[in-house]
Protein backbone atom coordinates (compact mmCIF):
# COMPACT_ATOMS: atom_id res chain seq x y z
CA UNK A 1 0.00 0.00 0.00
CA UNK A 2 1.36 3.41 -0.68
CA UNK A 3 1.05 6.10 2.11
CA UNK A 4 1.07 9.78 0.55
CA UNK A 5 1.38 12.70 2.12
CA UNK A 6 -1.08 15.39 1.19
CA UNK A 7 0.35 18.98 2.65
CA UNK A 8 -2.95 22.03 1.08
CA UNK A 9 -5.47 24.45 2.76
CA UNK A 10 -7.50 22.73 4.36
CA UNK A 11 -10.38 24.09 2.62
CA UNK A 12 -9.08 23.30 -0.88
CA UNK A 13 -11.77 21.03 -2.73
CA UNK A 14 -9.37 20.10 -5.53
CA UNK A 15 -7.45 18.40 -3.29
CA UNK A 16 -10.34 16.57 -2.08
CA UNK A 17 -10.82 14.79 -5.57
CA UNK A 18 -6.99 13.73 -5.33
CA UNK A 19 -7.72 12.43 -2.02
CA UNK A 20 -10.77 10.95 -3.34
CA UNK A 21 -8.72 9.23 -5.92
CA UNK A 22 -5.90 8.08 -3.91
CA UNK A 23 -7.95 6.52 -1.56
CA UNK A 24 -10.40 4.99 -4.47
CA UNK A 25 -7.02 3.42 -5.89
CA UNK A 26 -5.79 1.58 -2.42
CA UNK A 27 -3.65 4.53 -1.08
CA UNK A 28 -3.38 5.22 2.95
CA UNK A 29 -3.18 9.24 3.05
CA UNK A 30 -2.60 11.41 5.71
CA UNK A 31 -3.96 15.53 5.23
CA UNK A 32 -2.33 18.01 6.94
CA UNK A 33 -2.88 21.95 6.27
CA UNK A 34 0.25 23.82 7.96
CA UNK A 35 -2.23 25.70 9.38
CA UNK A 36 -2.20 23.12 12.10
CA UNK A 37 1.15 23.02 13.58
CA UNK A 38 1.91 23.75 16.31
CA UNK A 39 -1.84 24.08 17.97
CA UNK A 40 -3.38 20.67 16.43
CA UNK A 41 -0.35 19.16 14.85
CA UNK A 42 2.52 17.46 16.65
CA UNK A 43 5.82 16.56 15.02
CA UNK A 44 8.69 14.39 16.62
CA UNK A 45 11.00 13.78 13.77
CA UNK A 46 14.68 11.84 14.43
CA UNK A 47 17.56 10.88 12.45
CA UNK A 48 20.72 9.02 13.32
CA UNK A 49 23.61 7.57 11.71
CA UNK A 50 21.93 4.23 10.88
CA UNK A 51 18.87 5.98 9.13
CA UNK A 52 17.20 8.76 7.85
CA UNK A 53 13.84 10.96 9.47
CA UNK A 54 11.57 8.86 11.35
CA UNK A 55 9.00 9.60 13.88
CA UNK A 56 5.59 11.10 13.58
CA UNK A 57 3.47 13.27 12.50
CA UNK A 58 0.22 13.05 14.66
CA UNK A 59 -3.36 14.94 15.35
CA UNK A 60 -6.05 14.15 17.67
CA UNK A 61 -7.60 11.76 14.60
CA UNK A 62 -4.68 10.33 12.95
CA UNK A 63 -0.96 9.81 12.87
CA UNK A 64 1.52 9.08 9.92
CA UNK A 65 5.18 7.67 10.49
CA UNK A 66 7.57 9.54 8.44
CA UNK A 67 9.66 6.80 7.19
CA UNK A 68 6.19 5.11 5.89
CA UNK A 69 5.89 7.81 3.12
CA UNK A 70 6.54 7.34 0.02
CA UNK A 71 5.15 10.28 -1.84
CA UNK A 72 4.24 13.85 -0.96
CA UNK A 73 1.55 16.02 -2.95
CA UNK A 74 2.24 19.97 -2.05
CA UNK A 75 -0.17 22.18 -2.84
CA UNK A 76 -0.24 26.03 -1.04
CA UNK A 77 -0.92 25.21 2.50
CA UNK A 78 -1.79 28.09 4.50
CA UNK A 79 0.56 30.08 7.29
CA UNK A 80 1.27 28.31 10.61
CA UNK A 81 -1.48 29.42 13.56
CA UNK A 82 0.39 30.43 16.27
CA UNK A 83 -0.92 30.84 20.05
CA UNK A 84 -1.97 34.67 19.67
CA UNK A 85 -1.18 35.41 23.08
CA UNK A 86 2.54 35.57 21.71
CA UNK A 87 3.95 39.39 20.54
CA UNK A 88 5.07 40.17 16.87
CA UNK A 89 8.52 39.23 17.91
CA UNK A 90 7.68 35.88 18.87
CA UNK A 91 5.44 34.98 16.27
CA UNK A 92 8.14 35.68 14.01
CA UNK A 93 10.83 33.74 15.71
CA UNK A 94 8.02 30.47 16.28
CA UNK A 95 7.40 31.23 12.69
CA UNK A 96 10.65 31.06 11.16
CA UNK A 97 11.65 28.29 13.91
CA UNK A 98 8.15 26.07 12.45
CA UNK A 99 9.17 26.80 8.42
CA UNK A 100 13.05 25.66 9.71
CA UNK A 101 12.06 22.38 11.33
CA UNK A 102 8.33 20.92 10.44
CA UNK A 103 9.25 21.77 6.67
CA UNK A 104 13.01 20.92 7.04
CA UNK A 105 12.19 17.85 8.20
CA UNK A 106 9.39 17.14 5.28
CA UNK A 107 11.79 18.49 2.60
CA UNK A 108 13.98 16.10 3.42
CA UNK A 109 11.77 13.28 2.67
CA UNK A 110 13.04 11.30 -0.13
CA UNK A 111 10.27 10.02 -1.86
CA UNK A 112 7.84 10.98 -5.21
CA UNK A 113 7.25 14.65 -4.52
CA UNK A 114 4.18 16.84 -6.89
CA UNK A 115 6.12 19.09 -6.50
CA UNK A 116 9.03 19.75 -4.09
CA UNK A 117 8.34 22.90 -2.63
CA UNK A 118 12.12 24.05 -3.20
CA UNK A 119 11.34 22.79 -7.22
CA UNK A 120 8.22 24.95 -7.03
CA UNK A 121 9.83 28.12 -5.52
CA UNK A 122 12.09 28.71 -8.02
CA UNK A 123 10.01 27.52 -11.09
CA UNK A 124 7.45 30.92 -9.93
CA UNK A 125 9.91 33.36 -11.45
CA UNK A 126 8.74 34.36 -14.94
CA UNK A 127 12.32 35.19 -16.22
CA UNK A 128 13.62 31.82 -15.15
CA UNK A 129 10.68 30.35 -17.25
CA UNK A 130 11.14 32.31 -20.31
CA UNK A 131 14.64 31.67 -20.17
CA UNK A 132 14.00 27.25 -20.04
CA UNK A 133 11.16 27.41 -22.32
CA UNK A 134 13.83 29.34 -24.96
CA UNK A 135 16.62 27.10 -23.91
CA UNK A 136 14.27 23.81 -24.59
CA UNK A 137 12.67 24.86 -28.35
CA UNK A 138 9.62 26.39 -27.68
CA UNK A 139 9.11 29.58 -29.02
CA UNK A 140 8.50 32.84 -26.36
CA UNK A 141 7.28 36.04 -27.31
CA UNK A 142 9.91 39.01 -27.13
CA UNK A 143 9.91 40.45 -23.44
CA UNK A 144 11.04 43.52 -21.23
CA UNK A 145 11.30 43.82 -17.99
CA UNK A 146 12.35 46.96 -16.72
CA UNK A 147 11.80 49.87 -13.84
CA UNK A 148 12.89 52.34 -16.56
CA UNK A 149 10.28 54.48 -18.71
CA UNK A 150 12.71 55.19 -21.87
CA UNK A 151 13.37 51.12 -22.38
CA UNK A 152 9.66 50.68 -22.25
CA UNK A 153 9.19 53.09 -25.24
CA UNK A 154 11.90 52.12 -26.84
CA UNK A 155 10.81 48.46 -26.25
CA UNK A 156 7.22 48.85 -27.84
CA UNK A 157 8.51 51.12 -30.64
CA UNK A 158 10.84 47.79 -31.91
CA UNK A 159 7.17 45.79 -31.28
CA UNK A 160 5.81 48.74 -33.72
CA UNK A 161 3.62 50.22 -30.96
CA UNK A 162 2.08 46.33 -29.64
CA UNK A 163 3.04 44.93 -26.98
CA UNK A 164 1.30 44.63 -23.50
CA UNK A 165 2.05 44.77 -19.71
CA UNK A 166 2.07 42.18 -16.97
CA UNK A 167 2.45 41.45 -13.48
CA UNK A 168 6.15 39.88 -13.20
CA UNK A 169 4.83 37.77 -10.27
CA UNK A 170 1.41 36.76 -8.52
CA UNK A 171 -0.90 38.89 -10.18
CA UNK A 172 -3.46 39.04 -7.11
CA UNK A 173 -3.36 41.50 -4.39
CA UNK A 174 -5.55 42.03 -1.16
CA UNK A 175 -6.28 45.86 -0.91
CA UNK A 176 -9.06 47.79 1.62
CA UNK A 177 -10.22 44.04 2.56
CA UNK A 178 -10.48 43.13 -1.25
CA UNK A 179 -9.02 40.70 -3.23
CA UNK A 180 -7.82 42.51 -6.41
CA UNK A 181 -6.29 41.13 -9.62
CA UNK A 182 -3.92 42.83 -11.88
CA UNK A 183 -5.00 41.78 -15.46
CA UNK A 184 -2.60 41.62 -18.54
CA UNK A 185 -3.36 44.99 -20.62
CA UNK A 186 -2.65 45.98 -24.36
CA UNK A 187 -0.91 49.38 -23.96
CA UNK A 188 -2.26 52.25 -25.54
CA UNK A 189 -0.71 55.43 -26.73
CA UNK A 190 -2.51 57.16 -23.72
CA UNK A 191 -0.33 54.62 -21.63
CA UNK A 192 3.35 55.83 -23.21
CA UNK A 193 2.57 59.02 -22.70
CA UNK A 194 2.27 58.87 -18.93
CA UNK A 195 4.78 55.92 -17.54
CA UNK A 196 4.72 57.29 -13.75
CA UNK A 197 5.06 54.52 -11.25
CA UNK A 198 7.03 52.50 -13.42
CA UNK A 199 10.03 53.26 -12.03
CA UNK A 200 8.49 52.23 -8.64
CA UNK A 201 9.19 48.30 -9.22
CA UNK A 202 9.81 45.67 -12.04
CA UNK A 203 7.04 45.63 -14.85
CA UNK A 204 6.64 42.57 -17.71
CA UNK A 205 6.33 43.69 -21.33
CA UNK A 206 6.05 41.50 -23.99
CA UNK A 207 5.25 41.79 -27.94
CA UNK A 208 1.73 40.88 -28.43
CA UNK A 209 1.39 38.07 -30.06
CA UNK A 210 -1.71 37.39 -32.78
CA UNK A 211 -3.53 34.57 -31.41
CA UNK A 212 -6.51 31.98 -32.77
CA UNK A 213 -6.93 30.97 -29.22
CA UNK A 214 -5.01 29.91 -25.85
CA UNK A 215 -4.21 26.74 -24.75
CA UNK A 216 -4.15 26.00 -20.90
CA UNK A 217 -1.98 22.39 -20.40
CA UNK A 218 -1.48 20.72 -17.44
CA UNK A 219 1.16 18.28 -17.34
CA UNK A 220 1.77 15.71 -14.81
CA UNK A 221 4.42 13.09 -15.04
CA UNK A 222 4.34 12.18 -18.57
CA UNK A 223 0.87 13.18 -19.04
CA UNK A 224 -0.08 16.50 -21.16
CA UNK A 225 -3.66 17.25 -20.58
CA UNK A 226 -4.24 20.27 -23.19
CA UNK A 227 -7.76 22.17 -23.32
CA UNK A 228 -8.20 24.99 -25.90
CA UNK A 229 -9.55 28.23 -24.29
CA UNK A 230 -11.87 30.43 -26.50
CA UNK A 231 -13.15 33.88 -25.19
CA UNK A 232 -16.03 35.28 -26.49
CA UNK A 233 -15.06 38.63 -25.66
CA UNK A 234 -12.46 41.36 -26.32
CA UNK A 235 -11.55 41.83 -22.64
CA UNK A 236 -11.23 37.56 -22.54
CA UNK A 237 -9.32 38.05 -25.67
CA UNK A 238 -6.84 40.38 -24.40
CA UNK A 239 -6.18 38.10 -21.26
CA UNK A 240 -9.02 34.81 -20.36
CA UNK A 241 -8.85 35.06 -16.96
CA UNK A 242 -10.45 38.77 -16.56
CA UNK A 243 -14.31 37.19 -18.37
CA UNK A 244 -14.33 33.13 -17.73
CA UNK A 245 -17.85 33.68 -18.31
CA UNK A 246 -17.05 34.04 -22.27
CA UNK A 247 -15.00 30.95 -22.22
CA UNK A 248 -14.92 27.66 -24.36
CA UNK A 249 -13.15 25.08 -23.71
CA UNK A 250 -11.94 22.06 -26.20
CA UNK A 251 -9.48 19.20 -25.41
CA UNK A 252 -6.80 19.41 -27.85
CA UNK A 253 -3.60 17.40 -28.74
CA UNK A 254 0.33 18.69 -28.26
CA UNK A 255 1.95 18.84 -31.25
CA UNK A 256 5.31 17.22 -31.30
CA UNK A 257 8.00 19.00 -30.75
CA UNK A 258 5.93 21.39 -28.30
CA UNK A 259 5.79 18.20 -26.20
CA UNK A 260 9.51 17.42 -26.82
CA UNK A 261 10.02 21.14 -25.44
CA UNK A 262 7.73 20.78 -22.06
CA UNK A 263 9.03 17.44 -21.52
CA UNK A 264 12.43 19.20 -21.55
CA UNK A 265 11.07 22.62 -19.74
CA UNK A 266 9.38 20.33 -16.71
CA UNK A 267 13.10 17.49 -16.07
CA UNK A 268 15.13 21.39 -16.25
CA UNK A 269 12.94 22.90 -13.76
CA UNK A 270 12.32 19.70 -11.48
CA UNK A 271 8.73 19.40 -11.82
CA UNK A 272 6.41 16.41 -12.24
CA UNK A 273 3.50 18.80 -12.03
CA UNK A 274 2.40 22.83 -13.88
CA UNK A 275 -0.37 24.46 -15.57
CA UNK A 276 1.43 26.11 -18.76
CA UNK A 277 -0.18 28.65 -21.14
CA UNK A 278 0.23 29.20 -24.79
CA UNK A 279 -0.86 31.48 -27.62
CA UNK A 280 -1.69 29.27 -30.80
CA UNK A 281 -1.73 31.75 -33.83
CA UNK A 282 -4.02 31.68 -36.60
CA UNK A 283 -1.50 29.50 -38.46
CA UNK A 284 -1.34 27.24 -35.58
CA UNK A 285 2.56 27.65 -34.12
CA UNK A 286 2.50 27.92 -30.15
CA UNK A 287 3.67 30.60 -28.30
CA UNK A 288 4.81 29.87 -24.72
CA UNK A 289 3.77 32.43 -22.05
CA UNK A 290 4.44 31.08 -18.64
CA UNK A 291 3.74 28.20 -16.49
CA UNK A 292 2.32 28.01 -12.83
CA UNK A 293 3.52 24.51 -10.92
CA UNK A 294 1.20 25.17 -8.57
CA UNK A 295 -1.46 26.14 -11.00
CA UNK A 296 -5.33 25.67 -11.02
CA UNK A 297 -7.14 22.80 -12.84
CA UNK A 298 -9.73 21.51 -11.61
CA UNK A 299 -11.98 24.03 -13.71
CA UNK A 300 -10.19 22.90 -16.87
CA UNK A 301 -11.65 19.22 -15.28
CA UNK A 302 -14.74 20.17 -15.06
CA UNK A 303 -15.04 22.11 -18.10
CA UNK A 304 -13.53 19.16 -20.78
CA UNK A 305 -13.64 15.97 -18.63
CA UNK A 306 -9.55 15.91 -18.78
CA UNK A 307 -8.90 13.61 -15.28
CA UNK A 308 -6.29 15.66 -13.57
CA UNK A 309 -7.36 14.84 -10.51
CA UNK A 310 -7.13 10.71 -11.30
CA UNK A 311 -3.56 11.73 -13.36
CA UNK A 312 -2.19 13.06 -10.20
CA UNK A 313 -3.34 10.17 -7.81
CA UNK A 314 -1.72 7.90 -10.20
CA UNK A 315 1.70 9.81 -10.30
CA UNK A 316 1.92 9.67 -6.59
CA UNK A 317 1.24 6.53 -6.51
CA UNK A 318 3.92 5.28 -9.38
CA UNK A 319 1.19 4.33 -11.61
CA UNK A 320 2.41 4.13 -15.20
CA UNK A 321 1.41 6.87 -17.73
Amino acid sequence: MTTVLVIAARDDWPTDRVVKALTDGGAEVFRMDTAEFPQDLTLAGHIDARCGWSGGLTTAHRAVDLADIDAVYFRAPNAFALPSAMSGPERRFAAAQARAGLGGIISALTCRWVNHPAAMSRAEYKPLQLATARECGLAIPPTLITNSPDAVRAFVGDMRGVAVCKPVASPVLIEDDQLKTVYTRRLTRDDLGDLRGIDTTAHLFQAWVDKDHEVRLTVVGERLLAAEVHAGSDTGHTDWRSDYASLTYRVTEVPNDVAEGVRGYMDRLGLRFAALDFVVGPDGAWTFLEANPCGQWDWIEHATGLPVSQAIADELQGAPA
